[in-house]
Order: structure tokens, then sequence, then C-alpha cells
């Protein structure tokens, strides 16, 4: 087994667990404080991998030049925007359809790979990444009344041109992230890595602290009053990011993003054996579909 996948598939669980706790902080303050403390809490295990790495293991640290540094600002600046897309789509009334349009970002990530780096997708894992983001698609609109053909034809509602936005976004900020470890050229990927993370993790704290400052300065309070949550979040966060940006560094983005669905299943099967909460038949049908696309992937791996 290639050694990217089971970093994937721990990076996945990472940020499921992640993703439960950030729900948990959004009951104790705003959508801003609960995105920040991703980041801002984050930092300081981002800084303590490469610390790790380089005084622990003996690496090196990379020099930072100028491709690395713009794909870095790409990618930090495209996944906030990603971030800000999605949750704006909250806002609407009937957002499952943009919701599924944001998940076609590995298929996205697969287009940009190809644009921006010259990588080309094998048919078997063009395949794999469209049968998975199919059964994501699936699962995004399994309790609304909607049909395969009403799912097309509302392509161009703006519900869904948001939800393509999002996922346009993070298809970008994914294939920016290998592109900017790519750059550093060594020493190795975990080096790459951690490094990358740290400074893309520490431009979106200050944009995030900047925004914040101008314009939602009572969220500090609400920040500070949880910290403790906020610092496990910042934990699982950082290591889910350390996981994607390793993963990246040794796979097309396009790839690890598809396999990267598997946190549906996680996110399922904790729904379900733990929470004792049904699932419907879209939503079956949705997980078999992202199981299949990931067997597709791993068998062509």
């Amino acid at each position: 087994m290639e050694l990217w996948i089971p970093i994937t598939i721990g990076a996945a669980f990472l940020q499921n667990l992640r993703s439960a706790f950030q729900k948990h902080l959004k009951g104790v303050m705003g959508t801003t404080g609960a995105t920040f403390v991703r980041f801002g809490f984050g930092v300081p295990f981002a800084l303590a991998f490469v610390a790790l790495l380089h005084f622990g293991r003996g690496d090196p640290l990379p020099a930072a030049n100028q491709e690395f540094l713009v794909w870095a600002a790409v990618g930090g600046l495209a996944q906030i925007a990603a971030t800000f897309l999605l949750v704006h789509l909250f806002s609407f009334r009937n957002f499952a359809v943009g919701t599924a349009y944001s998940r076609t970002e590995p298929a996205q990530a697969a287009l940009f790979g190809l644009l921006f780096l010259g990588e080309g997708v094998t048919p078997g894992a063009l395949t794999a990444i469209g049968i998975s983001v199919f059964g994501v698609m699936l699962i995004s609109v399994a309790h609304v009344s909607i049909t395969a053909r009403s799912l097309v034809t509302s392509m161009f509602a703006r519900n869904a041109l948001i939800g393509l936005a999002s996922g346009t976004a993070f298809g970008i900020s994914a294939v920016a992230y290998r592109a900017a470890s790519l750059a550093l050229g060594g020493p190795n990927f975990l080096m790459q890595a951690a490094y990358t993370l740290s400074v893309v993790i520490v431009l979106q704290t200050v944009v995030m602290l900047v925004w914040m400052v101008w314009r939602e300065r009572a969220e500090f309070g609400r920040i500070a009053r949880a910290w403790k949550p906020s610092l496990f979040v910042g934990l699982v966060g950082a290591s889910a990011s350390f996981g994607w940006f390793a993963a990246m560094t040794l796979q097309q983005a396009a790839v690890v993003k598809a396999l990267a669905q598997v946190e549906m299943i996680f996110t399922f099967a904790s729904s379900v054996f733990f929470f004792r909460e049904k699932i419907n038949r879209l939503e079956v049908a949705g997980c078999v579909l992202i199981v299949c696309g990931i067997l597709t992937l791993l068998a062509i791996g």
C-alpha cells in the first residue's frame, strides 16, 4: 500500500473529529470565531511539527522561495474564500443543492492540477473521482425533495453557483498547497508538508485576526471563554492539515481529495453507531458509491 493512502485516511478521520468539535463551538461563538479557532489555535501545533522534525529528526529547514510563497498565499486565501462561501450557503433556505455542488472539489482539483501543474489524471482515477463525487452529492440532497433532473437544471441557480464557486476555491487551494510543498524541493515530504502548513496557517490566522478586529471584535471574548475546546480543535485541525499536506506532496491533489471522501463514511458511522440516528436510502446509496469510488482508487493505486 502506498504511504499516501493511510495518511489520507488518518487525516480524514481527524478532520471529521475536528468538524464535530467545531459544531459544538458554534453553540458558544459565531461562525467567524468557530472558523478562526481552526487556524489560530492550530498555529502552535503546526510550528511544533516543524520543530519536532528539525530538532528531533535533524531535518534541515527548507528555503522559502518566491514560487513557494506565491502558491502558499494562493492556497491559504482560496481556502478562506471557499470556507466563507460554504458558510454563506447556509443562509439560503434551500442550501442542499449548493452544498452538493461544493462537493465537486476533487473533480475541479483534477482540472486545476492539469491547468496549473500539467498533471494528467488516469482514466481509472477520473472514474473513481466521478463515482465518489456523485455519492457525496447524493448525500447532500438526501433530505430534500429533488430529482437527478432538477439537480442538473438547477445548476444556474444562485445557491448552486455559490456552491460551485466554493468547490472551485477548495480545488484551487488543494492544488496550490501541493505546488507550494513541491516548490520547496526537499528535504523530505514530511518537512515540506509541515513547513508549508506553518506558513499557510500563520497567514490565515493573520487574515482572520485583521477581519475580526475590523468587523467582529466581540468574538474575541467568546473565543477566550471557550479556549479549552478551541485548543483541542486547533490540535486536531493542524494534525489533519499536516496529513493532507503530506499526502498531497506524495500524490496528486485530486486523487487525495477523492480518497478523502471517506470522511463522509466516518460521519455516518458515528451518526448510526454512537448517536443512533437513522439514515435514508439516498444516504445509503451515497455511502455505497463513495466506498466504490475509494475501492476503485485503491485498486488502481
